[in-house]
């Protein structure tokens, strides 16, 4: 049995429908297929989503334990239902997957569940779960298989005492120690969620800081308030291996700097944060000669275009910030570029945001890489301890920093923590794409009072003429 289409895109994630949809828009014949059955890829369906919403309903559980009281609002008898807040997070799941099935029925996609394997650089053959096999004859090809969790030597997912962020969102059980691999965005939030819920968390670090790769000075911000929150840090250690004893799991850890002293953490479940890697090995890009760099990503040009030109990829399987967001744009992208149209996906724009509580969120430059390519910059600065509305609602942890070019005054990136963070970057997402200046945001009226006044505070610090610190 064969089909034929337009564009064939492989990976139902959110840079693979949002891309199906915007071909359709197009007046491209399109299928979608997608080794799940449900729609949207590890984001909405074991990732973004439902960890998000197990954050939000265990924050409501911090608040109601430990913030209500000081708001005058007495409560009494605070539990957790595990059970409810994971039905909660299905309902949420389900809503979304439904509503994509919607999207794609209103944009007559195909939607195919299978294994996609390139035969040809036009064929590609789907196996679903019973073995039945089709032939697809697409005109292009887009790649956007997304990515999974990555493994560390000496560690063995089992699904039960040796976890990755999957099985993490399913526990039914709330676990009396978790131990954390890796002090990355998954894990900080995965173990904000199970520390509200009870379980005392251990996040294990290979470097010596927490959000590698993040400013310095948000990550020093972040341990802090962590700690704070409960969460332990062991950092610049490396993790050997874990052993499933009993009921339990042995983690044999060690310092970075050597192995001689090492110790054994005993924990009930140990999740491995440690990154994620692309999703290619039953693509056989191997046989149409389309080689992977040597992380393991697919080469692709400014128009996401392989080596084989009607073969394009996106996403995580490309490298750059592994974000669904980023995929979304870098799927439209190449779709309309397909068609002599599309714009332009920056990877130094694209906002990175962690759910903790606070929120921290970022764009562009750190201080250090800016530092280490001698770039001269200032830095305008803003607390939210002086923010009216901060003030109002009793969230005043964090800050604004802006950083901005010494001699033209453009924003070269920007870090938050505090409240709202990741909505409010988009602000100097936008201000950087549209290459405005620091003193532009800074002479942009913001509502008050708002979290947003602190955005504008720090634009003004930028020239040193902050009004409210």
């Amino acid at each position: 049995m064969s089909k034929e289409c337009d564009l064939l895109v492989i990976g139902a994630g959110p840079g693979g429908y949002v891309a199906a949809i915007r071909a359709a828009q197009l007046g491209l014949t399109t299928i979608c297929v997608d080794k799940r059955h449900l729609l949207g890829g590890t984001c909405l369906n074991v990732g973004c989503i439902p960890s998000k919403a197990l954050l939000h309903s265990t924050h409501l559980l911090a608040m109601a334990q430990h913030e209500l009281a000081l708001h005058g609002v007495q409560v009494s008898g605070i539990q957790a239902d595990l059970a409810t807040m994971m039905a909660h997070k299905d309902r949420v799941v389900s809503q979304l997957t439904a509503g994509i099935e919607f999207l794609f029925k209103k944009n007559k996609i195909t939607k195919m569940q299978g294994t996609a394997t390139l035969i040809t650089p036009d064929t590609v053959s789907i196996r679903d779960e019973s073995g039945s096999e089709q032939t697809i004859q697409a005109k292009h090809i887009l790649i956007a298989s997304g990515s999974q969790p990555a493994t560390l030597p000496g560690f063995v997912f089992d699904g039960e005492r040796v976890i990755s962020s999957t099985e993490a969102l399913f526990l039914k059980v709330i676990p009396d120690k978790l131990a954390i691999i890796g002090a990355g965005v998954i894990g900080l939030e995965l173990g904000s969620v199970w520390r509200r819920l009870g379980s005392a968390v251990t996040v294990i670090e290979f470097t010596d800081t927490v959000l590698p790769g993040m400013d310095g000075e948000l990550r020093k911000q972040a341990a802090r308030i962590l700690t704070k929150q409960g969460l332990q840090f062991k950092l610049s250690t490396r993790a050997l291996g874990a052993e499933i004893q009993g009921n339990g799991v042995a983690v044999t850890l060690a310092p970075v700097a050597g192995t001689a002293h090492q110790e054994v953490l005993q924990v009930d479940k140990v999740l491995l944060a440690v990154g994620r890697v692309p999703c290619t090995e039953s693509l056989g890009l191997e046989s149409l000669g389309i080689a992977l760099d040597s992380k393991g990503f697919i080469p692709v040009d400014h128009n996401y275009r392989t080596k084989i030109p009607n073969i394009l990829a996106i996403g995580d399987v490309i490298g750059g910030p592994m974000l669904a967001h980023k995929a979304e744009e870098e799927g439209v992208c190449a779709v309309e570029r397909l068609l002599g149209q599309g714009g332009q996906v920056h990877w130094d724009r694209i906002p990175g945001v962690v759910y903790t509580q606070p929120e921290i969120a970022a764009v562009g430059r750190t201080e250090e890489s800016l530092q280490k390519q001698g770039v001269a910059y200032r830095v305008g600065k803003f607390p939210f301890s002086a923010n009216s509305r901060a003030r109002a609602v009793d969230q005043t942890e964090g800050f604004v920093k802006i950083l901005a070019a010494a001699d033209t005054d453009m924003i070269l990136g920007a870090h938050i923590i505090g409240p709202q963070a990741g909505d409010l970057i988009a602000e100097i997402v936008l201000a950087m794409e549209s290459d405005l200046s620091a003193e532009d945001v800074a002479r942009t009226c913001h509502a008050h009072p708002a979290f947003g006044e602190a955005i504008k505070e720090a634009a003004l610090a930028v020239d040193g003429r902050a009004i409210h610190v």
